[in-house]
C-alpha cells in the first residue's frame, strides 16, 4: 500500500505489516514517519533493534541472514536497512523481493531511502512492498499545501495561527520542515498557546527558506513573480552560480517553444516529458500566455547574462537574470495575437 505521512497514523492504527519502504527527500517527514513506525513496532514487541547501512560493495547475504536467524532470547527484532540511493541494483533488488515475500514473524524490516522518482515505481522491488507491504511517501510538500501544513501542526500544539502569520511563516521556511517545525516551537515557548499575529511571526522567525532550481523552474511556469524573485534572492544568497539558474531559465524557455509542436503529435526532448502531470499543466498553461517572440527574445537576454557572468561585457549578471525571470512572468500574449 502506497501512503503519505498524513495517513500513516490510521493505518497504523491497524494490523502491523513486517515490511515498510519509507522514500522520500523531506528529512523531518521521513524520520517522523520511522518514528511512528519504530513505537507501533514496540508496542506490539519489537523490543530488538538492528542497523543496516548500504554502502559500496554491502554483502546482501548478510541482510539475508540477520532477517532469517534466531535471536537467543527469542525477541522480536527491527531490521532496518538504510540505503542512500533507491537503486539498490540487481542483488539488492532480489533480495528485497525475497525478504517481502517470505517474511519472518519475528522480524519488521524498516527500509529508508532517498525520494523515488516516478520512473522507478514500476521497479519490481518498490512493487514489492507496495503490494505486499507498505510504502510511505515522504516527499517536499508542494508550495500551496505548506499553508495548510504549518496551520494543523500549530493548531496541534495550541498555537492559533492568523492567515497573514501562516502566509509569512511558509515563506521564510519553504524547502525546509525541520526549520519550519524549530520555528513552531519556538512560538510555543515564547508566546504559548493562543493567537499568533503576523507581526509575532515577523519579529520571532529568521528567513530559513531553502531553495533549489527545481523549485524556480515551477514558480517560472506558473507565473508567479512573488515566489521567482525570493527563490532567485535566496539562491544568490546560497552561492548558487549565475550559469546553472540561467540554464534553469533557458530550459524553460525552450520548454515553452517546444511545447506547442509536442502536443501537435511531436514527441520533443525530455525536458518536456520530465515532472510529471503537475509540470505538464503548468507548462500548458506557460505556453498559452508567454508570446513567442518575448520568449525568443528571452532567450537571446539569457546569452548575454551568462556572457556578463563570465566576465564578457559590462553590466550585473544577477541583475539581469531577474529581470529575465520577472519578464518571463508577467508575460500575458495579446488575445488577438
Amino acid at each position: 500500500m502506497r501512503l503519505v505521512p498524513e495517513t500513516l497514523p490510521r493505518t497504523l492504527e491497524g494490523p502491523l505489516s513486517c515490511a515498510w519502504l519509507v522514500a522520500g527527500d523531506e528529512p523531518l517527514l521521513v524520520g517522523e514517519a520511522c518514528d511512528a513506525i519504530r513505537a507501533r513496532a514496540r508496542s506490539a514487541g519489537f523490543s530488538g533493534r538492528e542497523v543496516h547501512f548500504v554502502e559500496r560493495g554491502f554483502d546482501w547475504a548478510e541482510l539475508n541472514a540477520s532477517l532469517r536467524a534466531m535471536s537467543l532470547f527469542a525477541e522480536q527484532r527491527i531490521v532496518e536497512l538504510r540505503m542512500m540511493s533507491p537503486k539498490p541494483g540487481v542483488e539488492g533488488a532480489r533480495a528485497l523481493i525475497a525478504a517481502v515475500d517470505n517474511p519472518s514473524p519475528d522480524v519488521l524490516l524498516l527500509v529508508i531511502t532517498d525520494k523515488i522518482e516516478f520512473t522507478d515505481r514500476s521497479n519490481a522491488w518498490v512493487q514489492a512492498f507496495e503490494k505486499r507491504g507498505n510504502c510511505v511517501d515522504a516527499e517536499q510538500l508542494l508550495p500551496e499545501l505548506l499553508p495548510a501544513w504549518l496551520t494543523a501542526r500549530m493548531r496541534r500544539i495550541g498555537l492559533e495561527p492568523q492567515a497573514e502569520a501562516v502566509q509569512l511563516l511558509a515563506e521564510r521556511c519553504e524547502g525546509n520542515l525541520v526549520a519550519a517545525h524549530q520555528e513552531i516551537e519556538l512560538l510555543r515557548l515564547l508566546i504559548g498557546p493562543g493567537p499568533v499575529t503576523v507581526d509575532v511571526v515577523a519579529d520571532s522567525v529568521a528567513n530559513s527558506a531553502r531553495y533549489h532550481v527545481f523549485q524556480l523552474s515551477e514558480a517560472l511556469l506558473a507565473g508567479d513573480t512573488a515566489r521567482t524573485v525570493r527563490i532567485l534572492d535566496g539562491l544568490a544568497a546560497d552561492g548558487d552560480g549565475v550559469p546553472l539558474v540561467l540554464w534553469c531559465i533557458a530550459e524553460e524557455i525552450r520548454s515553452v517553444l517546444q511545447w506547442s509542436g509536442a502536443n501537435q503529435g511531436y514527441q520533443g526532448p525530455i525536458r518536456l516529458r520530465r515532472g510529471g502531470r503537475r509540470r505538464a499543466a503548468l507548462l500548458a498553461r506557460a505556453a498559452q500566455r508567454v508570446p513567442r517572440a518575448l520568449a525568443l527574445d528571452l532567450l537571446t537576454a539569457a546569452a548575454r547574462a551568462d556572457g556578463l557572468a563570465k566576465g564578457a561585457g559590462k553590466g550585473e549578471a544577477w541583475g539581469e537574470v531577474t529581470r529575465i525571470a520577472t519578464e518571463f512572468c508577467i508575460a500575458r500574449r495579446n488575445p488577438s495575437g
